[in-house]
């Protein structure tokens, strides 16, 4: 299965992308030439990862039966200094709060998604490291 994008120059540094059909707007910052009208497409990767994980971790954790609960992720990369500069390592912190919350099942939910389902962790683990870091209640969960 193909996904395609079809993406626009709209002037200066910036595009309009066609997603799913949906428009993403990207562009530099101000001081890198651009007008700060859109994301920067380096960080879009760190969405990726926190969307596609997060869908998997909601999904799981509803077949598991986990109600209740508020959820975020932090997706953080570290970059290399010379160019091309990419990220060298990605830290994941998942952040759940709720009352009585199972960490095994939290656990489970996240290592799956990691380590079987997310693709788009998949093809990031190949270019940079992948560090979990996973909360309950501000309480970090030993993995």
């Amino acid at each position: 299965m193909a996904t395609k994008v079809v993406t626009k120059w709209t002037g200066g540094l910036s595009f309009d992308s066609l997603v799913t059909g949906h428009h993403v707007i990207l562009d530099a910052s101000e001081e890198g030439g651009g007008h700060d009208t859109g994301v920067r497409p380096k960080a879009l990767m760190l969405t990726s990862i926190a969307g596609c994980s997060g869908m998997d971790v909601v999904s799981i954790l509803g077949k598991m039966k986990v109600k209740d609960y508020s959820f975020e992720i932090e997706v953080e990369g570290d970059s290399t200094t010379e160019h091309p500069i990419v990220y060298h390592t990605i830290t994941v912190i998942y952040k759940f709060s709720g009352k009585d919350l199972p960490p095994d099942k939290i656990l489970r939910a996240v290592t799956l998604s990691n380590d079987t389902y997310c693709g788009a962790t998949a093809m990031l683990r190949k270019a940079a490291k992948i560090v979990v870091k996973i909360y309950i209640n501000d309480e970090e969960v030993k993995q």
